[in-house]
C-alpha cells in the first residue's frame, strides 16, 4: 500500500466518522436507551456470551451504544473487565461498584490491579464509530483497541446502531477485524466463523 492509498484510506475515515456523528446526533436519549437494550439482549443470546467468564467490557461514552446499566448486571455472574487508558494503551481492570475514579475522557474506571494475563479474558465487547457486514471496524482514530485486539485470541464482538453499519470499512495493516458485530436488527460474523450463520437478522 503506497502513501496515496493510505492518505486515501485516512480521508475515507475522516468522512465517516463525522457522517456517523451526525447520525448520533439525531436520536433522542430515550430512543438511544431502547435501541442500546435492544442490542444487549443480543449480546446475551449469543453463544459466545453464554460460554464466557471473563468479559472485556467497556463504559460508554455519550454517544455510543449505553452499556452501563449492564456492567452492573453482568458482573453479578461474570466477572467484567474495563479498559483503562494508560498513555498510548490500554490496561484491563477488574470491575468494582465501590472502587472507580474519573479517568480518561470523562468514563469512570476501575481503580484495583492492572490484569496481567490477558488469556485470562474469553470474550472482548468493543464499541466502534462504523462496521462492515464482514466485521471489519473503524475506530476514533487513536489505536486504542487495535493495539489491544491483537494480543488477543478469544471472540471479539462489536456493538452499534444499525445506521453504522456501512457497505465497506475502510482498512489499514494494523486494523483489527472482530469475529462478530451486533446491532439492533442483524448480527453479523465473519467468514471464518462457524458458532453464527451470517448474517443473522433479529426477527
Amino acid at each position: 500500500m503506497d502513501n496515496k492509498e493510505i492518505n486515501d484510506i485516512r480521508k475515507q475515515k475522516i468522512y465517516l466518522r463525522n457522517e456517523i456523528a451526525q447520525r448520533k446526533r439525531m436520536l433522542s436519549l430515550e430512543e438511544k436507551q431502547y435501541r442500546s437494550n435492544q442490542i444487549l439482549t443480543n449480546v446475551e443470546n449469543l453463544i459466545f456470551f453464554k460460554k464466557s467468564r471473563n468479559i472485556l467490557f467497556y463504559s460508554s461514552l455519550p454517544d455510543e451504544v449505553e452499556t452501563n446499566h449492564k456492567i452492573d448486571e453482568w458482573s453479578a455472574t461474570k466477572s467484567v473487565y474495563l479498559p483503562v487508558v494508560c498513555g498510548d494503551d490500554l490496561k484491563l481492570r477488574l470491575y468494582n461498584k465501590n472502587n472507580l475514579k474519573k479517568g480518561a475522557y470523562g468514563i469512570l474506571e476501575p481503580t484495583g490491579d492492572d490484569l496481567e494475563e490477558l488469556s485470562t479474558i474469553d470474550l472482548v465487547i468493543v464499541p466502534g464509530v462504523a462496521f462492515d457486514k464482514t466485521c471489519n471496524r473503524i475506530g476514533r482514530g487513536k489505536g486504542y483497541y487495535d493495539r489491544l485486539l491483537k494480543n488477543i485470541d478469544v471472540p471479539k464482538v462489536g456493538i452499534c446502531f444499525d445506521f453504522q453499519i456501512i457497505e465497506t470499512v475502510p482498512t489499514e495493516i494494523f486494523d483489527e477485524p472482530l469475529t462478530a458485530v451486533v446491532c439492533e436488527s442483524w448480527i453479523f460474523t465473519s467468514n471464518d466463523n462457524a458458532e453464527l450463520s451470517l448474517p443473522t437478522q433479529i426477527v
